[in-house]
């Protein structure tokens, strides 16, 4: 039974349809569904869920053979009738909306929808594989059986405190193993615990059965394998009927985290078990042995095989080529193995030497990557047009169909001269640099097509001409640089980058305008780049040319720092040497007045001096006669009051005084 990727290490799930292992059936990164013939390697259905951009698959399973005679009886045409039977018909997948999608590969359409169950991502999906009902797995940390005729909710439980990340049912579809913080097995028809294992350190992100179930002793002799995210190691565990079984009886060790499982079950106690293992790090090991009770030592894969591509022209160095998924052949000799691009896949059927411990198959991809349709299935039809009609067709940004109608009569005649005007011819006659006040109408009157600089720069791509490109990448506006690459669609991105390694070898200045341009297109391209099977070789170039480079800048970068220090020194011990004798001549001189005004000024301050002393002995003359009056006033007064005095007048009153008087 072949793990699909339904956890959330492996990216894109993948998975082998059961038993014969005919179809291949892979979601893309951008949620839609391709299901591969794995014998012509060619595709054949592709589904795109209507909500494939926000309900992007998770994870998904292919369903058990189904037979058609249980529908409505009706009656039957004869190619019909000889397509009755069992035959692979619905695939599950799972949607990061919660919702659970089931397609028909025989109908080729989305058969129904089981939603109401989950609240949150699917991790993974398992089949019944007796009665028609589904389980299913969130981070909603529960478990819910689907009814698929009624296509509601049978039953919904709680598995675990966390996400439960892994299913897995037994053979005989009694009992489930979930993986959520440690694994655990459910009986189906009490919805109870049956056993507890320790688990891992990580989420688990596979869990297999590895043998069948013993029809006389109960659940005892039964194995599982589990591996989780981050996890070098494929753990085995063993089911016993003493309850010692919670901890691992062996594992198997592995170069890096598992993405895919496949493996051939052992019908006997003595069979050994086949697995097959893809890893994250794009290696597939091969492991054999007989589960038969507790091992010790980890066991070693007995080989390991990669797939590399031939370098390209020049380079003998091959670059290794992801492997996808592998698949066991029914008669155990040969392995399948689906390796390259998500998008177009190369399946490949190998016989390995059992002598060989490492295997690396060199294949060309580019070689081998031819999509082809069958068309009795695909839907496409190509459509009539009448010879007046107008079609209308999906262009390039920028392209704008001309509003002027073209006459009826369309048709040439055998002895016309008239000739179609070239690609040359046409971009010869459109002017590029629009005239003033017409922006964006040429000569002739028209409106032109080259209105942006992306259309632009994808008709200079295709026709190699120097002129258009020159004139698009002398810009130095980094807006519009970053919305030309922006717009620019998806193939013209390779030529581009392959016009400016070639342009980044020329002068130093136009390599300052091309690593903008680089930039640009590295910032919104660089998850298409990754996808490319030859980034490598088609990078090649401009890497070493940029690291040639840039390996002289540091021994540079020092030689002018000690030349800057040199050079500063001399400067400056020069500058000290050269300094000049002193001036000794005044800057500024000042005169005294002379000595004839001086005595001048003399005679003039004795003669103001005599003048004030003589009116300074005037004034002295005054005093004295002032002084000497009120002295003889002063006596006068004194000679009165004795007279009054001895006349008695003193006695007097005032009023009496002034009445006498």
């Amino acid at each position: 039974m072949a793990t699909d990727g339904g956890s959330s290490v492996f990216v894109s799930p993948c998975a082998f349809s059961p038993k014969s292992h005919q179809y291949l059936a892979l979601s893309t990164q951008d949620g839609s569904l391709r299901v591969w013939d794995t014998q012509s390697n060619t595709l054949y259905q592709e589904y795109v869920p209507s909500a494939h951009l926000s309900a992007t698959c998770t994870c998904l399973a292919w369903g058990p053979c189904r037979t058609f005679k249980d529908g409505p009886q009706r009656k039957k045409r004869k190619s019909e009738v000889a397509q009755l039977g069992s035959q692979l018909d619905l695939l599950a997948l799972g949607t990061a909306a919660g919702t659970v999608l089931l397609y028909s590969t025989v109908k080729g359409q989305l058969h129904s929808k089981l939603d109401g169950g989950h609240d949150s991502k699917v991790n993974c999906v398992r089949w019944h594989p007796e009665n028609n009902s589904l389980y299913s797995c969130s981070d909603d940390s529960h478990i819910v059986e689907w009814d698929l005729q009624t296509g509601k909710v049978k039953c919904k439980w709680k598995a675990d405190k966390c996400a439960v990340s892994c299913l897995c049912l037994s053979p005989d579809g009694k009992m489930l193993l979930s993986a959520g913080q440690t694994i655990k097995m459910w009986d189906l028809e009490t919805k109870e615990v049956y056993r507890r294992f320790t688990g891992h350190a990580t989420a688990v992100s596979m869990l297999c059965f590895a043998t069948t179930r013993p029809p006389t002793r109960g659940m005892e002799g039964l194995y599982f394998l589990s591996g989780a995210a981050h996890d070098r190691m494929l753990s085995v565990w063993q089911v016993r009927s003493d309850g010692k079984d919670k901890n691992a009886v062996l594992s198997f060790t592995l170069t890096d985290e598992p993405i895919y499982v496949d493996l051939a079950m052992s019908q006997s106690k003595d069979e050994a078990v086949k697995l097959a293992v893809v890893c994250k790090d794009n290696q597939m090991h091969l492991f054999e042995h007989v589960l038969n009770g507790h091992c010790k030592k980890p066991l070693s894969p007995s080989c390991s095989v990669q797939v590399a591509s031939p370098g390209s022209v020049g380079d003998s160095v091959p670059w290794p080529v992801p492997i996808m998924a592998a698949a066991l052949t029914i008669d155990k000799q040969a392995l399948l193995l689906a390796y390259g691009s998500g998008l177009q896949p190369v399946i490949e059927r190998t016989t390995l030497n059992a002598g060989e411990t490492h295997v690396c198959l060199v294949r060309d991809i580019q070689a081998s990557l031819t999509l082809r349709t069958e068309t009795t299935v695909t839907k496409v039809k190509t459509p009539t047009v009448k010879a007046d009609a107008k079609l209308l067709v999906p262009g390039l940004p920028g392209h704008s169909a001309l509003n002027k109608s073209t006459p009826l009569e369309t048709k040439r005649k055998p002895g016309s001269d008239t000739k179609e005007m070239s690609i040359e011819e046409r971009l010869g006659v459109i002017d590029l640099s629009p005239a003033e006040g017409h922006k964006g109408v040429h000569k002739g009157g028209l409106p032109l097509q080259t209105d942006s600089f992306a259309v632009l720069l994808v008709q200079g791509l295709e026709s190699s001409d120097s002129n258009i490109l020159n004139k698009v990448f002398q810009t130095k506006k980094e807006v519009l640089i970053k919305k030309t690459v922006a717009r620019l669609p998806i193939p013209a991105v390779l030529p581009l980058v392959q016009e400016l390694s070639k342009r980044m070898q020329g002068h130093p200045y136009s390599g300052v305008l091309m690593v903008r341009w680089l930039k640009a297109v590295f910032t919104f391209h660089a998850s298409y780049l990754s996808t490319l099977p030859s980034l490598v070789s088609q990078l090649g170039v401009l890497y070493h040319m940029i690291e040639s480079r840039v390996k002289m800048f540091h021994k540079l970068s020092r030689l002018h720092g000690k030349l800057y220090l040199l050079i500063t020194q001399i400067a400056a011990t020069d500058k000290s040497h050269s300094v000049a004798a002193l001036d000794q001549t005044a800057k500024l001189v000042y005169e005294e007045d002379s000595s004839e005004e001086e005595e001048e000024g003399t005679g003039d301050e004795m003669l103001a001096e005599e003048e004030d002393s003589d009116h300074w002995e005037e004034e002295e003359e005054m005093k004295e006669v002032t002084e000497r009056s009120d002295k003889g006033e002063e006596h006068s007064d004194e000679e009165m009051n004795i007279e009054n005095k001895l006349n008695g007048d003193s006695d007097l009153e005032a009023d009496n005084e002034s009445e006498e008087e």
